[in-house]
């Protein structure tokens, strides 16, 4: 597609959008750009309404009953089902449940006795924090060795064997990894991936069966927009999921919970990984949220996260500011990183214009893609009003110094 430079070719390419009808189904405040749809996605109509719903009447109303009559006790492996479509995955291969911690940590136990080579779990040393700490955590309890990889490492940590924390996209740069070729990789060694979705999910097409992936997990709140502290899912390849042992048996993953047997059984699809009891009211805003991709083309959807990509760095490189991403879209998740001297006051000027991005130190701004919602022109008049804040110096205001809690 022709990268717009022009205002009036950025809205051109707008008029041609397949997905500019989904931009109405999403509830934003007025005169604000919303460029965070990677860190947290905003309310979809959908998911207000059966939040809504759940409470005042479900909850409200049904009381205990609306376990059976509002369908909450199979409401996890419901949604799990429902999103196997976004990742290429069969329903019974997906549930939805707890956080991205806690399933990286079942995940990897479970994995761990099925591995050949090295008794060790690897993660990229500029893996997302939380991918370390787990992966760090769970070495100590188990007694194997923890393996930091170094850029250019991956496929010698991969030949060693063990288990690999791996995320699909790099939370920082964007950066979209080959999962078929680390896949092949992990066959030759007897290894186990452990792919981490989360900045993936519900803007690149994923195809977990094409690319072999066997393990997975990931959020639901930033590109799913299931809303803050919406829970996580995870995957499990239906010919490895028999043979996977969680470490947190839960009540809710037993095969026949109301026969309260002492012993336990699990159930015999990706439900067996569910540990307590689900967060209905989250899960209720997720099943509407989800209802945004029901008509969607998934690489359709990939393709405009590009485009949009596209048309940032090609700004970015005029205004001469380092982008960190990846020139090219097929190797881009759906963010764009830049490298901005004094960026965390650049990006509070940017907000009170009414462009909401956000800073990861130390000199990191990160604009989201979302391709449901966002349009061209939207990122054409974030360059512009990038650029004016950096040739006017606006952004060395002093309330654009201090710090939030959250940047």
């Amino acid at each position: 597609m022709k990268i717009a430079t022009t205002r009036d070719e950025a809205l051109a390419l707008d008029a041609q959008d397949p997905l500019a009808h989904a931009r109405a189904q999403f509830k934003l405040p007025d005169n604000v750009t919303y460029l965070v749809g990677h860190s947290l996605g905003p309310p979809h109509s959908a998911a207000l309404e059966k939040l809504n719903h759940c409470a005042t009447d479900s909850w409200a109303k049904g009381l205990v009953g609306s376990w059976n009559s509002a369908g909450w006790f199979d409401l996890a492996a419901k949604l799990g089902g429902k999103l196997s479509g976004l990742i290429g995955a069969h329903p019974d291969e997906v549930m939805v449940t707890d956080t991205v911690s806690v399933n990286l940590f079942k995940l990897a136990a479970s994995a761990l006795p099925l591995t050949q080579g090295k008794r060790q779990i690897c993660v990229d040393a500029e893996e997302f924090p939380t991918d370390q700490y787990i992966a760090e955590a769970f070495a100590d309890l188990t007694g194997v060795a923890c393996r930091r990889v170094k850029p250019g490492e991956d496929f010698d940590a991969l030949s060693d064997g063990g288990i690999y924390i791996k995320s699909a996209v790099n939370y920082r740069s964007g950066e979209r990894v080959d999962m078929k070729a680390y896949e092949a990789k992990a066959r030759e060694a007897d290894a186990l991936l452990l792919w981490d979705l989360s900045h993936a999910t519900g803007v690149i097409n994923l195809d977990m069966k094409a690319a072999g992936a066997k393990l997975a997990t990931g959020c639901t709140y930033k590109y799913l927009n299931g809303g803050p502290g919406a829970p996580s899912f995870l995957y499990a390849e239906k010919n490895l999921l028999p043979k996977l042992h969680t470490p947190l048996p839960g009540w809710m993953g037993h095969a026949a919970p109301f026969e309260f047997n002492g012993q336990y059984v699990p159930r015999e699809d990706a439900a067996r990984f569910a540990s307590g009891t689900p967060p209905i009211l989250s899960l209720s805003a997720l099943e509407g949220a989800l209802e945004a991709f029901d008509d969607i083309d998934m690489k359709a959807l990939d393709a405009k996260a590009g485009a949009l990509g596209d048309l940032c760095i090609a700004r970015a490189e005029e205004i001469g500011l380092k982008v960190i991403s990846p020139r090219e879209a097929s190797k881009r998740g759906g963010h764009v990183s830049l490298k901005v001297k004094n960026g965390y006051p650049v990006t509070r000027a940017l907000h009170a214009q009414g462009f909401q991005s956000d800073f990861r130190s130390p000199d990191t701004i990160r604009f989201g893609f979302s391709p449901l919602y966002l349009r061209y022109v939207d990122v054409w008049d974030l360059m512009e009003a990038l650029k004016e804040i950096l040739d006017t110096k606006s952004w060395d205001a002093p309330e654009f110094h201090a710090r939030s809690k959250v940047t």
